[in-house]
């Protein structure tokens, strides 16, 4: 089995088939906002910046200009502003009587850059909202959890290497310091793994991209194996939401609890890349005590999938139900698979012939010809 820390900040860094879009409010359209977001321009910082666009707000950007600095470069983009500096050693740009209605943190990792940003931040704006992650608790074994649930805790809180057994508790510090600094006007969203277009990680694409190639695909487990995402636009919606509504407080976002399998996954993947003229795929599942001999990772070598038991009795089954409460609504998952594929085809062939996340060809069909040789009669 995986190292359950490494399974968390690889993915937990959360797409649901119950609700419809529907975006869209009856009510008068949000008085428009100043937002300032640090970050910006990675993958959900420019699905968000869209979205708030589109509704009227003023966007100011911070972030370093090195991840994707052309993304809202040129004349289409002149009304976003541009700040450029490093949050943890230069913050100038920001520095000066400006205000902000709100501000969006999508890249905070270290308790200590929070509190510098915060510091800075508070006197000039009303609103500050973290985006955290559900790998802040302490334990997946129990189906259901929510916000009130313990939270990881560090040996040593100083700590400022992030890594698989750090991730989830300087997240937490993250969000205390936020909260200490500017008590009462905080909000903190803690997503679960982010899917869609623009997801450069491959973990979710993975199986999009699978079923596109045809053939027998290894699926993990059992059909009936629960697992949780939100596609990046759902979340980017709700965030939004979260500003425009001056909601305060701590969200799980993340797909409902329980509601979708991997055989449910898998099977909307095949559908869709054959509607999208893929060669025809079957499924051949495969049981996690089988693939634990192959040495078969769950999370990173069978993205999206661990076992739901022991330990991880409560994976994909994260409670969603306040942030549902709040706004958090969800597209249907052939949407999200639509589109993952149609961005995972619009790739470069280089970069499509070394995916991040999965199984190779090869080694998929290593462990599919031990599965098909072991499941054989013996002559005799």
């Amino acid at each position: 089995m995986t190292d359950r820390r490494d399974f968390l900040v690889a993915g937990l860094a959360g797409a649901s088939l119950l609700a419809l879009p529907g975006f869209a409010s009856a009510k008068a359209r949000p008085k428009p906002m100043k937002i300032l977001v640090m970050g910006g321009t990675g993958f959900l910082g420019p699905h968000f910046v869209e979205a708030a666009r589109k509704a009227g707000h003023t966007l100011t950007l911070f972030n370093r200009g090195k991840t994707n600095p052309e993304r809202f470069s040129g004349e289409d983009f002149r009304d976003i502003e541009q700040l450029h500096g490093d949050r943890k050693t230069d913050m100038k740009a920001l520095e000066g009587d400006r205000r902000w209605d709100a501000v969006l943190d999508t890249s905070a990792y270290l308790p200590a850059d929070v509190t510098r940003s915060t510091q800075l931040l508070e006197s000039r704006v009303g609103q500050y909202l973290l985006v955290s992650t559900i790998s802040v608790y302490a334990k997946t074994d129990t189906p259901n959890q929510d916000e009130r649930a313990p939270l990881a805790q560090l040996a040593d809180p100083t700590v400022t290497e992030v890594t698989g057994e750090t991730y989830g508790g300087l997240k937490a510090l993250c969000e205390r310091a936020a909260e200490t600094q500017m008590p009462g006007r905080v909000t903190v969203v803690r997503p679960g793994l982010i899917v869609g277009p623009g997801d450069t990680t491959d973990r979710f694409t993975y199986w999009p991209a699978r079923a596109d190639r045809g053939g027998e695909i290894l699926a993990p487990g059992s059909a009936q194996d629960p697992t949780q995402f939100i596609d990046v636009r759902d979340l980017a919606a709700f965030l939004l939401r979260m500003l425009e509504q001056r909601k305060t407080g701590i969200y799980n976002a993340d797909a409902p609890a329980g509601k979708l399998s991997m055989g449910e996954l898998l099977t909307t993947c095949q559908q869709i890349a054959g509607q999208m003229k893929a060669p025809k795929s079957t499924l051949t599942w495969v049981p996690a005590a089988f693939l634990e001999a192959q040495k078969v990772g769950p999370w990173q070598d069978m993205p999206v999938w661990i076992p739901a038991q022991g330990e991880y009795a409560g994976f994909g089954r994260i409670s969603s139900a306040k942030a549902q409460a709040a706004g958090l609504r969800y597209r249907p998952l052939p949407d999200t698979v639509r589109d993952t594929l149609a961005y995972w085809r619009g790739l470069p062939a280089a970069r499509r012939a070394k995916p991040k996340a999965g199984l190779s060809a090869a080694r998929e069909a290593e462990v599919l010809a031990a599965w098909h040789a072991q499941a054989q009669p013996k002559a005799g």
